[in-house]
């Protein structure tokens, strides 16, 4: 979903600085790492702290990120969540603040 999250806005993976994603596991952070050729320091993960906190995660990741210095005004961010009953949803979205 992220792909075509890229294709719409007109852009490849080599544009993303970031990427926040729905913290189920760290398993599937890392391989959406893996998948994308991503460092994994660029891929926010809070589940040590917090383990999967649901609908929040996306939300609550971002905030620390942010909050931490590291997610900075114009940079590109990916993000992809995933819910019960297999629903998803996927964003390109530059930071501005």
């Amino acid at each position: 979903m992220i792909d075509e999250a890229l294709e719409v806005a007109g852009l490849t993976k080599d544009n993303i600085d970031w990427m926040v994603l729905h913290q189920a596991n760290q398993r599937i952070l890392d391989a959406a790492a893996e998948r994308y050729d991503f460092e994994k320091e660029r891929v926010v993960s809070n589940l040590g702290r917090y383990g999967n906190t649901s609908a929040a995660s996306i939300p609550l990741a971002l905030d620390e990120a942010v909050r931490g210095g590291n997610i900075k005004a114009g940079e590109t961010i990916a993000f992809a969540g995933f819910g019960a009953g297999l629903t998803w949803a996927s964003a390109i979205a530059k930071w501005q603040h």
